[in-house]
């Protein structure tokens, strides 16, 4: 199977959210998105304040509710992950992977960043890129809080 067969078979599967639906589900606490992109794409395009970042190849170690690499806000298995990459594509393959570990509340956002941003969604710029969460690591991220100014419903 091709790549681009694999990623339409697992969208179709995955009850994924537009950018406004995983906005809202983080503003109500009850998920969390993840930020996958690599460090020169949150550099040139900014980041979804509040977001955990963790590279791609260390998520599902942080995400595993019981293993020992996981990151504190990783308690359970019924939280829901929200995986937000560049353009909606390697986020599908991501949530389908955390799916498969028993992470069924797991998703994405279609369109990714670049839909995220198209939607008027808030986005920060800050001088230093967020650093990847590690195993254990306290850090909590901030709710996304959505301004008048942000354009978001």
């Amino acid at each position: 199977m091709a790549i681009d067969e694999r990623v339409s078979e697992v969208q179709a599967g995955l009850p994924r959210l537009t950018p406004v639906q995983a906005f809202e589900a983080v503003r109500s606490g009850t998920a969390y998105i993840v930020d996958t992109r690599p460090e020169y794409q949150r550099r040139a395009a900014g980041e979804v304040p509040g977001a955990i970042v963790i590279e791609r190849n260390h998520l599902e170690w942080r995400l595993d509710p019981v293993c020992a690499a996981r990151i504190p806000e990783a308690a359970s298995s019924d939280i829901q992950w929200i995986v937000l990459c560049e353009g909606g594509y390697s986020s599908s393959l991501a949530a389908d992977s955390l799916r498969g570990l028993g992470l069924l509340r797991s998703t994405d956002v279609a369109g990714g960043f670049q839909a995220w941003q198209d939607a008027g969604l808030p986005v920060v710029h800050p001088a230093t890129p967020t650093e990847p969460r590690l195993a254990g690591d306290p850090r909590t991220p901030e709710r996304p809080v959505i301004s008048e100014a942000s354009g978001a419903h």
